[in-house]
């Protein structure tokens, strides 16, 4: 009766089922007997999120009122959403809600207990529910008879939004309410959406209530308690890089670092899985296994056998696990402060090296700066890669100007002896059609000398364009791959296309440089005088 109480007061007056904190299998059970779900041959929960196989940047909306007014980065990506208008369609998701079987989870957020933000969490299916249990920290059981939520998220994907009434852009919809602590999502049944609502609220609260850098990064932990930091976009390989065999994992996507450590915001990954094979990725293939929840995979015809190859619903395929399915996870997920930055980018114009030392300068111009290329698509007449900058490697998910953040890190830097390295998990010898993709082998091997300290009685010598630290050679690593030039065969080309992403780079800093100080204003492409 408590448990009904507690949803009363928070507007939702059920009519159907509501199941409480399930455990798996029961979770699971749940959603084969409601046709949602199938099990995989690795046992894993296999579901399809629908209309949406990704997030919906531009139907993101936060709440513009006394607490946001002045303090959020309005504009591209944060969407001002007004409270009358919040009120009248939380009252409409709520009773939506009352009458449809609910699942609720208990759960929280930062794995450092001084920053810990606990959830309630309810969900109209039960995978949902079982991503949250996968994805965010999990209560001890004791935990759960007095536990008391800070922030609510209410998920409900059949609840279709009516513009005209509800002021949303669409049908679909995530809203922020700083105050009131409530994300409402609604009209998508991506899993993701949850995921980064969180994300987007530690963004907040952790840099500018607490002071504490948050980052969109994978971290892990050496035998000598080491730890390194991998800050990139989707599909540079964050997820795995960081799941090393001869290091412990932090975890796999959103941490963050306070005077004394690092910490993760989670209790699981979110993994990638177009193209996984057990070959290249042992501990994510392990880790799908009963309890994991996979989204929008097909199988192999007439078998239950997923063909992670198989992009034909999308090429965003998931697995949500917890991050205890990693054999050799850290918990608590608490590290040191780092000895080693890795900012990932895929650069499909295969003009920056594979690896590279950044000075203080230049690591804040590329934390700001964000890079990563798509390699062009199936659309007609798209043949070149497309540049993609995302500020602090987590522009949609930044409620505060991304000059917060940097300003953070600029200082940790500066505090701390840490060595900064771009690593390029892109192309070598030649644009994204032309050239190869780096070897994941050699990329391994590159990280591995950076820990090992092998690079530090390596001789560098200085990129012409970017102004880059190269190292002469490195072990496990054809010294000719590493400087890029060197792999292309039209050397021309190479200086045309190296060119053409400075000026990208110089042109996407445009809107930065009134912040920016001069020592981050010399980190970007030693070229940039002339290109401007």
């Amino acid at each position: 009766m408590e448990y009904l109480e507690s949803l009363k007061n928070i507007g939702i007056i059920p009519d159907k089922e509501v199941y409480w904190n399930l455990s798996e299998p029961q979770l699971i059970s749940q959603t084969l007997r409601k046709s949602q779900g199938v099990i995989t041959s690795s046992g894993a929960l296999a579901c399809d999120t629908g209309e949406f196989t990704g997030r919906s940047p531009k139907d993101k909306y936060i709440v513009m009122d006394y607490e946001t007014k002045d303090s959020v980065w309005w504009g591209e990506v944060n969407h001002p959403f007004m409270p009358e208008d919040f009120e009248r369609l939380y009252m409409d998701v709520t009773t939506h809600l009352s009458g449809r079987d609910i699942y609720v989870r208990d759960a929280y957020a930062c794995a450092k207990q001084e920053y810990r933000l606990n959830l309630k969490v309810v969900t109209e299916t039960p995978w949902a529910n079982l991503f949250v249990n996968n994805l965010f920290l999990r209560p001890a059981k004791h935990e759960l008879a007095d536990f008391e939520h800070e922030w609510l998220i209410l998920c409900a994907p059949e609840f279709k939004a009516i513009p005209e009434i509800h002021k949303t852009r669409r049908h679909n919809f995530t809203i922020i309410n700083f105050t009131k602590k409530i994300i409402l999502i609604g009209g998508s049944a991506y899993t993701g959406e949850i995921k980064k609502g969180i994300f987007t609220v530690l963004n907040y609260i952790l840099p500018f209530k607490k002071n504490v850098l948050s980052m969109h990064c994978s971290a892990n932990v050496g035998a000598d308690g080491d730890t390194s930091v991998f800050f990139g976009l989707s599909g540079t390989g964050k997820t795995t890089l960081s799941a090393d065999p001869s290091r412990k994992l932090i975890g796999d996507d959103e941490h963050g670092w306070d005077n004394e450590s690092v910490f993760n915001f989670e209790g699981g990954c979110y993994a990638k899985c177009v193209n996984l094979s057990e070959e290249k990725e042992p501990q994510i293939f392990s880790a799908i296994r009963f309890g994991t929840l996979l989204e929008n995979v097909r199988f192999f015809d007439g078998t239950f056998i997923v063909d992670y190859d198989n992009v034909s619903v999308t090429e965003n395929t998931r697995a949500a696990y917890p991050i205890d399915f990693i054999d050799n996870a850290l918990r608590p997920s608490v590290g040191k402060i780092p000895q080693n930055i890795f900012f990932l980018t895929c650069d499909a114009f295969g003009v920056l090296p594979p690896i590279s030392k950044l000075s203080v300068g230049q690591a804040m111009y590329h934390f700001i700066s964000g890079y990563t290329a798509k390699v062009a698509g199936t659309e007609a007449g798209v043949t070149e890669p497309q540049t993609t900058f995302s500020a602090c490697f987590g522009k949609p998910f930044l409620p505060l100007h991304p000059t917060k953040y940097a300003e953070l890190l600029g200082k940790k830097l500066k505090e701390n002896n840490i060595n900064v390295w771009l690593i390029n998990t892109g192309w070598s010898g030649g644009s994204y059609g032309t050239g190869n993709r780096i070897k994941l082998a050699y990329t391994r091997a590159m990280i591995a000398a950076v820990l090992d300290r092998k690079l530090e009685k390596t001789d560098f010598i200085q990129d012409s364009v970017f102004g880059l630290q190269i190292p002469a050679e490195c072990d496990g690593v054809p010294s000719e791959i590493l400087n890029p030039k060197n792999t292309w065969t039209d050397q021309a080309g190479y200086d045309e296309k190296a060119l053409h992403l400075a000026k990208e780079f110089v042109q996407n800093f445009k809107s930065f440089e009134p912040f920016a100080d001069l020592e981050t204003l010399n980190g970007g492409p030693l070229v940039r005088n002339e290109i401007k």
